[in-house]
């Protein structure tokens, strides 16, 4: 795999997000010259491992970690700025400047506080029927975003009048709504959000540009842009298995709008995928193990949210949901993570299927009262006893390990090009 004739690359999430998309950026960033987050917000959950340390991001690339490079969050992100400012906060505790390096694009929008509140109160009034979501504001701040009026951005940040009439106007609007559907009795101070936002303001007003202008003059001038995917393809706002979805484009067609580059601009499109399949919070998951391998994986795996520390649900790589994916993102190559944990099982299973009680199930199904009620069909491959996280090349793997990957390969349609054994940066093996 020659990364340097790659060019322009989005990587992104082949399921329901936490697939290891931190670790393909942090490895592909070398190559590149500037890395773009261009959709979700603190909703993401970014971990790259270098040696003994370990470092989790929500908001600010993964590109940050490279010396030299240039990091920006697109228009199309929704922006926790407090949340984005402890994250610079906690890297420079560990000898890592963000300063010039970082590009906000003033088209991005805010999240504000009505936006978490709101969040834990709808979820609250759902009861039963809770979406899942992280309680980081992201849907009411993109539902915001298509109301306009209630929309606050980057680039309100900068006039402090219009700042000020936004927030008080906005936060009045959100108290009398918030107490007439939920009965909420703490109504939000306008003056306190004021001052706390104009702060944010003067902290990161050097940093925000018109990326989209700065993403067209790079690429003329022959720099080649590495693209962010946060959260996975079947978490899709219109492709996946809505309503228990985020808020956001999460696969590679997102670029565009996300970034502000034309559809042409990605020359090679990554789909990362564990070695299993994951899901965190509510929503149909054909192929989950809800029996003592699944927490087997869970455990071996460390699966419990960089975002919330919540436990994943864990089961059988889902082979449908991964060709589904390749096909509409038009995936060029494959990144299998977390091979490592599922050695010491006798067989692994893959599902390359769904039934229903009328049979057969032709492809992938977004409908997710129709999937819920789908059944996997299973087919099962020889395990490995072998520990494999010293490996440092494909030829290193026990025969069925590469079995295994082999026969994903022929299942999703797309080269597996990377294969990765454990969370550092040198448990990776490039396969092709």
């Amino acid at each position: 795999m020659d990364f340097k004739k790659l060019g322009h690359t989005c990587v992104v999430g082949m399921h329901w997000g936490d697939e290891g998309k931190g670790k393909i950026v942090d490895m592909l960033a070398e190559h590149y010259d500037i890395i773009v987050r261009y959709n979700g917000g603190g909703n993401a959950g970014h971990t790259v491992v270098i040696g003994d340390e370990k470092y989790a991001f929500h908001l600010l690339p993964v590109g940050v970690l490279n010396e030299g490079k240039f990091a920006v969050v697109g228009p199309g992100v929704a922006l926790d700025v407090g949340r984005m400012l402890e994250e610079i906060e906690t890297l420079a505790e560990r000898g890592i400047t963000v300063g010039d390096n970082l590009k906000i694009s003033d088209r991005a929008h805010l999240v504000m506080p009505w936006h978490k509140k709101q969040d834990l109160l709808s979820e609250a009034s759902l009861g039963k029927k809770k979406i899942g979501t992280t309680a980081r504001g992201i849907g009411p701040c993109y539902a915001d975003k298509m109301q306009r009026a209630t929309a606050i951005r980057v680039i309100d940040l900068l006039n402090t009048e219009v700042l000020r009439d936004k927030i008080a106007g906005i936060a009045d609007f959100k108290n009398t709504v918030f107490s007439a559907v939920y009965g909420d009795t703490e109504p939000f101070g306008a003056q306190m959000i004021i001052e706390e936002y104009k702060d944010y303001a003067e902290r990161i007003a050097n940093n925000v540009c018109n990326t989209t202008q700065f993403f067209h003059e790079s690429m003329q001038a022959g720099k080649c842009l590495l693209f962010e995917g946060a959260n996975g393809t079947l978490l899709d706002i219109d492709h996946g298995t809505f309503p228990f979805v985020t808020s956001s484009s999460t696969c590679a067609v997102g670029v565009p709008a996300g970034a502000g580059v034309p559809a042409r601009t990605v020359q090679t499109n990554i789909g990362v995928t564990k070695a299993y399949t994951t899901r965190v919070g509510a929503g149909p998951f054909p192929s989950e193990l809800e029996d003592e391998i699944g927490q087997c994986i869970r455990d071996r795996g460390h699966e419990y949210g960089t975002t919330t520390g919540r436990p994943r649900r864990c089961g059988w790589f889902d082979a449908v949901a991964a060709q589904y994916s390749a096909q509409l993102s038009g995936l060029t190559h494959v990144a299998v993570m977390h091979l490592d944990t599922l050695t010491g099982l006798e067989k692994i299973g893959i599902c390359t299927g769904y039934q229903n009680a009328d049979g057969p199930i032709p492809g992938f199904i977004t409908d997710s009262s129709a999937l819920e009620q789908a059944q996997p069909i299973v087919e099962y491959l020889p395990g490995w006893k072998e520990e494999i996280r010293k490996a440092r090349s494909i030829n290193d793997l026990p025969q069925a390990a590469r079995d295994y990957v082999d026969r994903l390969e022929s299942l999703i349609g797309v080269p597996i090009a990377i294969v990765s054994v454990g969370p550092e940066r040198t448990q990776t093996l490039i396969r092709a």
